[in-house]
């Protein structure tokens, strides 16, 4: 299991705000290049978004629901990748840490060929993908002064 952690320098609810927000999926996840909700109550137990990987021409879409949320605390997400017909989950803890954020990351390989080829080196790809998108978003909660986080 791919465990990693981000000190965020804003307050969770900040944090929170781009977590809530499908249209943001893509600036902070590795991979996606954009994400459109498929269901308005994002991120609702159960709600979806759309998200695209695109390597050069080539292009794909694949499919992330909701499975568990607390509100400003906690998100659990299966990811699906149906052109390798692989699904992930992927949990965000958020942990107040003063007038900071704790974001802990744990995600592993559930179906498919992510399942069946999971070893330590996927694992450590993981940790790669991971420490590129906590820094992402950081730097996405970090530099939105325009959030509602102010209020």
């Amino acid at each position: 299991m791919a465990v990693r952690h981000q000190l965020i320098s804003r307050p969770s609810h900040a944090v929170w705000a781009v977590l809530a927000d499908p249209t943001r999926y893509g600036e902070w996840v590795v991979g996606p290049s954009e994400s459109t909700p498929l269901d308005r109550s994002w991120p609702e137990v159960g709600s979806r978004l759309r998200y695209t990987v695109r390597l050069g021409p080539w292009s794909t879409d694949g499919t992330t629901t909701v499975r568990h949320a607390v509100s400003g605390c906690e998100l659990e997400l299966e990811a699906v990748f149906k052109a390798l017909g692989t699904t992930a989950r992927i949990f965000l803890q958020l942990r107040p840490w003063g007038e900071q954020t704790l974001v802990v990351c744990d995600e592993h390989p559930l179906r498919g060929l992510g399942g069946t080829l999971h070893n330590s080196v996927s694992e450590a790809a993981l940790q790669l993908r991971h420490r590129g998108m906590l820094a992402r978003l950081a730097r996405v909660v970090e530099q939105d002064r325009a959030g509602s986080w102010h209020a």
